[in-house]
């Protein structure tokens, strides 16, 4: 079995991955800025990833911007029938150091036809609103999306960095068959809306699942690794997965040898005593 399997498998809507995905933000250039330094060897991680069982590929348009996207398809297109690639829209990328929401319907039409393009799809399997914009109606920008969908742009709608009022909201305007939040051992602040997530039945899928880096500093995280002779973040990774079967972890890294460890940390399982040791 490939490590990534080993995770078990999630639904989003009518497609069903392996609950270990791969997020692949990092694959771009310092800072998610521009080009890698290597492209080669970001594509041969890419295919890697793939190769470890990772199914579900989670990206976004501001990831580079564009350049993560342009290297998912270099890297495998034509696609593996299994897997499924998430893209996201809704943030734009003035500048380096800048993250800036736009959920305007104008820019919205314009993001889904741009990750089309460059991902060389018909449809995008997962289209996620990477974030609500305080200067749009909410329902306005969804409803755009739930256009988009019925269009055949899209195959599914996912939401992201949103309130439980926000997830219900956009329960109300179309099918979300996903939720992304920041969410790690560190930083469990949107326990409400992974509990949401679990009373619809959908997949929470994590973002930060390592806190990026906090999680591997802490003093219990470490002992438990010790105990189990794994990798810190092998155990937070294994925590996500025992904290909810409605979790879908994206551990992201530019480096193999992160993906060959991060990939391990499904095989982990996590006694009641070490859980109840992570607090």
């Amino acid at each position: 079995m490939k490590p990534a399997a080993a995770a078990g498998a999630i639904k989003l809507g009518d497609l069903s991955v392996n609950r270990m995905g791969f997020g692949a933000m990092r694959v771009a250039g310092p800072d998610i800025w521009g080009e890698p330094k290597d492209r080669a060897a970001m594509k041969k991680l890419l295919a890697r990833a793939y190769g470890l069982g990772h199914n579900f590929f989670d990206t976004a348009d501001s990831y580079g911007p564009d350049v993560s996207e342009i290297l998912i398809a270099e890297a495998l297109h034509p696609y593996p029938q299994d897997l499924v690639i998430a893209t996201k829209g809704g943030l734009v990328r003035p500048s380096r150091h800048r993250w800036d929401e736009c959920g305007r319907p104008d820019h919205l039409r314009r993001a889904v036809d741009g990750s089309l393009k460059r991902l060389k799809l018909e449809r995008i399997d997962l289209y996620q609103f990477h974030a609500p914009d305080p200067r749009v109606p909410y329902a306005e920008s969804m409803g755009t999306l739930a256009e988009l969908q019925r269009a055949g742009k899209i195959r599914h709608l996912g939401v992201s960095n949103v309130t439980v009022r926000e997830f219900e909201q956009a329960r109300r305007i179309a099918t979300i068959v996903s939720v992304q939040n920041e969410y790690n051992l560190e930083n469990r602040k949107d326990d409400g809306v992974l509990a949401a997530c679990e009373k619809a039945g959908i997949a929470f899928i994590p973002w930060f699942p390592l806190g990026a880096g906090r999680a591997l500093r802490s003093a219990r995280v470490k002992r438990v690794a010790a105990r189990l002779g794994a990798t810190p973040a092998q155990v937070a990774i294994a925590w996500l997965l025992a904290r909810s079967p409605a979790m879908l972890p994206i551990p992201g890294t530019g480096f193999l040898a992160h993906l060959e460890e991060n990939a391990a940390a499904a095989t982990l399982r996590l006694a009641p005593e070490d859980f109840a040791a992570l607090g």
